[in-house]
């Protein structure tokens, strides 16, 4: 089975975790978008593509025997104490190789066949593009950092238009990966800042409208203040379909399982809460909707990369 898995962030983890143990043949599409952190100092320094989510879905993809010592390696922070600047070993390693290879693209390759990993992590494009938000209120933010979190800007305000400048095509090589998969998976993670940037590269959302794959769209678990502040799940399709286009998934998942009000409470502290269903919303849509528990257990809200597979690989399996 061939799936195609396109995201970013942290939200693509669990999703390549869960299926790699029901297939080989498995590719992680990544934006380029990110400018936060180590990959933003990386871009700004070096004019690299941003590797902290490429390095991200490489360890999700690596051997379970050896993911442990290669997350801890991979993640591992050089602490600078005197101007207290951190930097990622792996984000070193990804850069170094894309010099060595001679591009961002063949560096992510050879990591991949170094570490062994089972599928192939791809960046949605090789183009250096910055992401840009406009607000309700008219306000334009500038690069995936200040969209991701609100510092400066009243982080209430709804996002109304995100685009990329300057404007980025597709990577061939990505192209060819949509073409050929039986399953498409979209999210879970940041609407505007890991999933939509994918979706606004010239070329994505046209070749997945072509690919005769399942599209399956997993809606996040909890609002995220000045993304998503209170979205319910039939904004999160909204905004998904305005980018990649209306009946073109055949999926929606959306979790229903409920959270302890303890942890509830500590996620309030950061302005998000759990993303409410309402059957309602969605009598007129094309799309299946698939309602149960898709979170793990734990002291974080989080998907379960078992469900998440086990949901994808049925309904990708079901005529």
């Amino acid at each position: 089975m061939r799936i195609v898995v396109m995201g970013g962030g942290t939200g693509t983890i669990p999703v390549l975790c869960g299926l790699k143990k029901f297939t080989k043949d498995l590719t992680a599409i990544v934006t380029m978008a990110d400018s936060g952190g180590h990959s933003g100092f990386l871009r700004d320094e070096l004019g690299v593509l941003p590797p902290g989510d490429v390095r991200n879905c490489i360890i999700s993809l690596a051997d379970e025997k050896k993911k442990a010592l290669l997350r801890a390696l991979l993640d591992y922070q050089i602490h600078y104490p005197r101007n207290n600047f951190k930097e990622n070993v792996g984000n070193l390693i990804l850069t170094a190789l894309a010099d060595i290879a001679g591009g961002f693209p063949k560096g992510v390759v050879q990591l991949a066949q170094l570490l062994e990993i089972e599928g192939a992590v791809l960046p949605v494009t090789t183009d250096n593009t910055h992401l840009v938000a406009k607000l309700e209120n008219g306000q334009i933010i500038y690069r995936e950092k200040n969209i991701d979190k609100p510092h400066a800007r009243d982080g209430r305000l709804k996002i109304e238009k995100v685009w990329l400048a300057p404007k980025a095509k597709i990577n061939p090589v990505v192209k060819n990966a949509i073409l050929q998969a039986e399953i498409i998976v979209l999210g879970p993670g940041d609407l505007f800042t890991s999933i939509i940037p994918n979706l606004l590269v010239k070329g994505v959302s046209e070749t997945i409208q072509k690919s005769k794959a399942k599209k399956i769209y997993i809606v996040n678990l909890m609002t995220k203040f000045g993304e998503t502040h209170n979205f319910k799940a039939i904004d999160f399709v909204c905004q998904i379909e305005k980018y990649l286009g209306k009946n073109i998934l055949d999926h929606v998942l959306v979790n229903n399982r409920k959270f302890p009000p303890k942890l509830l409470k500590t996620y309030a502290k950061e302005k998000s809460y759990p993303v409410l269903y309402d059957k309602n919303d969605f009598i007129n849509s094309k799309y299946k909707i698939y309602l149960g528990d898709l979170a793990q257990a734990g002291n974080l809200i989080r998907h379960s990369a078992e469900k998440l597979a086990k949901v994808i690989m049925y309904l990708g399996l079901t005529p």
